[in-house]
Order: C-alpha cells, then structure tokens, then sequence
C-alpha cells in the first residue's frame, strides 16, 4: 500500500494520496478521521480487540465511510457502496463504468496499525 500525507497549502488541511487500489483510504482518513485523537483512539482500540480475538467482525460505521475489522484484514468502503446504493447518473451506469472499485479497499491489520500511527504523527506535526 503506497501512500503520501500532505499539508493543503491553501488551507493547510491533512491530506492523504493513496495508490488507485487504495484511493479510498485517504478520503476516509480526511473525512472520517482528520485530526480526531479521539476517532484515531477508537479505531486502534477496535484493532485491538479484534487481534485479541476478543469479538468477531467488527464493523466502525462512520458518516460517509465504514470500516470492517475481520480476523486478517481491514476494509473501507463508502456507506453507499455498504448500503448497495446507485448514485451514478444513467448515462454513466449505461457506459458500464466501474467506479465500484475506487468505493471499497482492503489491507492487512498489521499494514492499517502503522497507517494510523502515521497519519497520527503527521497531523501532530
């Protein structure tokens, strides 16, 4: 997973830029996390239970993402994908366009801890 974490230089907001296969963790990370200590401390803490195998699937619905912590892997897919939703006008669901794939990514647990412990240092600095 290939990533890069900018300062807006506008706004001075944090930024986050992931590969295509990834492209949807950083919206979710500027959304849904952002500077949010608190969020950031749910998540590793959902993480941790998780690897303890304390509790099954466990599922962080947000206001526009949702995390599902599974026993291998982590995946972050829009609400609207989650909920089945089409909100392509018909003329692009009529091209037969796949946008689906920039709505769901996934990656190893141990690959998401050291992402949020990134994102957590860089919005400190």
């Amino acid at each position: 997973m290939e990533y890069e974490f900018i300062h807006d230089p506008i706004t001075g907001s944090a930024k986050a830029k992931f590969s295509m296969e990834h492209e949807v963790i950083g919206p979710w990370l500027e959304v849904e996390v952002g500077h949010n200590t608190e969020k950031l401390t749910e998540l590793l803490t959902a993480l941790s239970k998780r690897s303890d195998r304390q509790k099954n699937d466990i599922l962080v619905t947000g206001q526009e993402y949702s995390v599902v912590f599974s026993e291998e892997d982590v995946t972050i897919q829009t609400n609207a994908s989650l909920n089945g939703v089409q909100s392509l006008p018909d003329e692009l669901v009529a091209e037969q366009l796949d946008f689906d794939q920039n709505n769901v990514a996934s990656c190893g647990i141990e690959d998401f801890k050291v992402l949020l412990h990134s994102w957590a240092t860089f919005i400190k600095s």
